[in-house]
């Protein structure tokens, strides 16, 4: 709360005005020594001094004024009003349009511009002038109007507006009162608006201190209006301040806005602080000493009072309070200058937990065991709102002095070293304030029934030994008995269910196939009661139930088999095959389902599919291409097949590439298994470059190596001038040189290879004797 002063009225002076009572009245003649001591302040306590005003340069108006709310629904009574148009229009009510300061030499502000980061501003009122507070906190309520309140105006366009404060002569920047409470957003249309509806609508900003939009019969001639709202700043008693109250158009003159100011709302206040409030989350602690100070440069003396009542010889500047209550500071100025200050205070209940047992499990039932303190904590406080357990200690000693904090953190363990072993808490409650508890480490008396492993047949579709536990009944099997109000959670180590750590989401699906051992724990308020073994148990076909392909031979018959040790077995024929074995003939799907000694069914499906060996295959050759000849196999057979050209290494292209010149043998197999291996010969060919007819008995003829395996392949020799030679097929010995019994001359002759697929291929040899 703040010291508030004492108000001297002062009687103005009557003036009659024209408008009815329901309207405000503005006087726009006051001078600017008047608005400021007269209006504003009117106290005696204001030191006030450099006061000036400037604004419209209208030959008889001006843009500022003195109104009076005339017993109309205006939240002010009086005050003064800064315009960025003519004062006078700004009386109710409100069917016009304020569109004033056009064509006339009006300049803006820059410390304005400065302040809210923008350019242009014109028609510019500006109230200042120089204080020294008393106190340490100044502050005033004002509203802002506006033309700018209508339509879709409020999402881009608004006046500027600022209350500038600094120390007086200081050359740093000004401080910005006329902010948005708590933020240090400016005032102004665009900031302060409700939600504004499409076509070019936007959402609302800040609309809690939005007024509202106005009708025709309102008190002012403005469109609409924030809610009243208080400048505030923190100043420094004794220090000369000057504040500046400025208003101006951005960018153009259209649609005028006012400020609004509350006459006597100026208020230069020593600051006790923040009412200390159990509402507003910041009471006192029981017990806890509150010092008050209301100390204030200049201050002649000081009063206290409690709830009223004064507080007798408490006159100095400092008071400490211990009680709740409403307590009260006079400080004196001058005889005719005194300040009054208020704060009320209240305290929150103490923090006084009664003793408390926490049971853990005990394995060994000796009252010895693992006891996590970070559990304990919140446990210890339980469902009490706002409480937090701060810290554990062995000795009372220890926790009053809060030295030898206990480890407390989520995997910290404590083992206690004698049964029901007593620690100390300390515990805070949501306003900050600490207190004692005692809290005994004890073990449960409390025995649980011992389950029956959980077991399942693997039924989710996906044979893989795991399964999702709907473990609600183990729940209710192991409350039977239970003590009221016990919980049952589950674990997956021994050791999570100790800290109370990692609690598993039900339901829950066992992380190792075929199951496993998970624990689950019984709790009450107290703790711990006991903790049991839970088995799960998954039982599943694993791979034996995969489904599978096979295949039938060359149409050969085949037997399935869906494997032994089962109690029944039963086929989808018609009528169903109850034996382990199925013998089939055609290709399809047969489907087996089985029952195992756990009574828990599965099926398999055999796709069976036809397949065969390679009964024969041909060979597209691409020969004749030095070194980089290119063999395809055309297999025949239903199978799928794979190659091979030394029975080792296959693959699955039946391209082979790049052959040299020779005798291969391809290897055709069937990858499903159908036997046996087919292998076949074939040749690659190639023709000599030379040949030397000269009777050595080495390369006497010219001929095509393998050609006597490819007799349809036929070979035409020509000399250099086209003229025809020889010719000979695959199974001749070749060319011996010689033309009608002639030897022909040593030089280059040409041939046409035509192959058996009538492709042919060209090229020349050389004869060398």
């Amino acid at each position: 709360m703040n010291i508030t002063f004492a108000r001297c009225f002062v009687l103005f002076f009557l003036v009659t005005f024209s408008a009815t009572a329901q309207y405000i009245q503005v006087n726009d003649q006051y001078t600017a020594q008047q608005l400021v001591e007269d209006v504003l302040i009117n106290s005696d306590c204001a030191v006030v001094s450099n006061v000036s005003v400037t604004g419209a340069a209208y030959a008889s108006a001006n843009s500022y004024g003195y109104f009076s709310g005339n017993g109309s629904s205006f939240p002010f009574q009086n005050g003064i009003i800064l315009s960025t148009g003519r004062a006078v229009m700004a009386q109710g009510p409100n069917t016009s349009l304020l569109d004033d300061g056009g064509n006339i030499d009006w300049p803006g502000d820059a410390d304005l511009e400065q302040a809210l980061n923008i350019v242009g501003s014109i028609n510019a009122t500006i109230l200042e002038f120089d204080f020294v507070p008393v106190g340490n906190k100044i502050s005033f309520d004002y509203m802002l109007s506006s033309e700018e309140y209508h339509d879709n105006a409020p999402c881009n366009y608004s006046d500027g507006f600022a209350f500038l404060l600094k120390p007086a002569g200081s050359a740093d920047g000004y401080q910005n009162l006329a902010v948005v409470p708590g933020t240090n957003i400016p005032v102004k249309v665009t900031s302060v608006r409700p939600t504004i509806p499409p076509p070019g609508g936007c959402p609302a900003q800040n609309p809690q201190y939005f007024d509202a939009f106005n009708g025709s019969e309102h008190p002012t001639n403005f469109n609409g209006q924030t809610k009243v709202m208080k400048a505030i700043a923190d100043v420094i008693p004794g220090t000369t301040y000057h504040i500046k109250l400025v208003i101006a158009d951005e960018g153009n003159y259209r649609y005028d806005s006012a400020i609004f100011i509350g006459g006597g709302s100026f208020d230069m206040v020593t600051d006790l602080g923040p009412d200390r409030l159990i509402a507003n989350g910041n009471p006192l602690c029981a017990g806890e000493p509150y010092v008050l100070d209301a100390t204030s440069a200049g201050a002649d003396g000081y009063q206290w009072y409690k709830n009223g009542a004064i507080l007798t010889g408490e006159t100095n500047a400092l008071y400490t309070a211990t009680t709740p209550g409403t307590y009260t500071v006079e400080v004196a100025f001058s005889p005719t200058c005194n300040s009054e200050g208020e704060i009320v205070l209240e305290y929150a209940a103490p923090v006084a937990l009664p003793p408390y047992t926490f049971l853990q499990c005990d394995e060994d039932a000796d009252g010895l065991t693992d006891y996590y303190l970070n559990r304990i904590g919140l446990d210890l406080v339980g469902s009490m709102q706002g409480y937090t357990t701060l810290a554990f200690y062995e000795t009372q000693a220890d926790a009053n002095d809060d030295v030898n904090q206990l480890p407390m953190g989520q995997d910290d363990v404590y083992y206690n070293t004698v049964a029901n072993q007593v620690l100390y808490a300390r515990v805070e409650n949501e306003f900050g304030c600490q207190g004692i508890a005692q809290v005994t480490l004890g073990v449960p008396n409390y025995t649980a029934p011992t389950l029956a492993p959980v077991e399942v047949c693997d039924t989710d579709g996906v044979d893989d030994g795991y399964f999702s536990f709907n473990l609600n009944p183990v729940q209710q099997e192991l409350l039977q008995g239970a003590p009221q109000g016990t919980t049952v959670d589950f674990f997956e180590s021994l050791e999570n269910a100790l800290a109370f750590k990692d609690v598993l989401v039900l339901p829950y699906t066992n992380t190792v196939a075929g199951g496993q051992t998970i624990y689950a724990q019984l709790t009450n308020t107290a703790g711990c009661l006991d903790i049991v073994e839970v088995q799960l148990v998954v039982y599943s076909f694993g791979e034996n139930m995969q489904d599978e392909t096979v295949y039938m031979c060359d149409g050969q018959p085949i037997t399935l088999n869906a494997g032994t040790g089962y109690t029944s077995y039963s086929w989808d024929t018609e009528p169903a095959t109850t034996t382990q074995t199925l013998d089939i003939t055609q290709p399809g799907e047969y489907t087996v389902t089985v029952t195992n000694i756990h009574n828990c069914e599965g099926s398999k499906t055999f796709t069976v599919l036809p397949s065969g060996r390679a009964t024969n295959a041909t060979f597209e050759i691409n020969d004749f291409q030095g070194g980089r000849n290119t063999v395809t196999v055309v297999p025949q057979g239903i199978g799928t097949y794979e190659y091979s050209l030394d029975g080792v290494t296959w693959q699955e292209s039946p391209v082979f590439s790049p052959l040299d010149l020779g005798e291969y043998t391809a290897y055709i197999r069937d990858i499903n298994g159908c036997g046996p291996v087919l292998a076949k010969n074939f040749y690659v060919l190639d023709y000599p470059k030379y040949f030397t007819p000269n009777g050595d008995g080495i390369r006497d003829t010219w001929r095509i190596k393998y050609m006597e395996r490819r007799p349809r392949v036929r070979v035409d020799i020509f000399d250099r001038y086209g003229k025809f030679i020889f010719s000979f097929r695959g199974n001749s010995i070749g060319w011996d040189g010689t033309f009608g019994g002639k030897n022909l001359p040593a030089t280059d002759y040409w041939f046409v290879i035509t192959l058996e697929d009538g492709r042919e291929v060209k090229g020349h040899f050389a004869m060398i004797r």
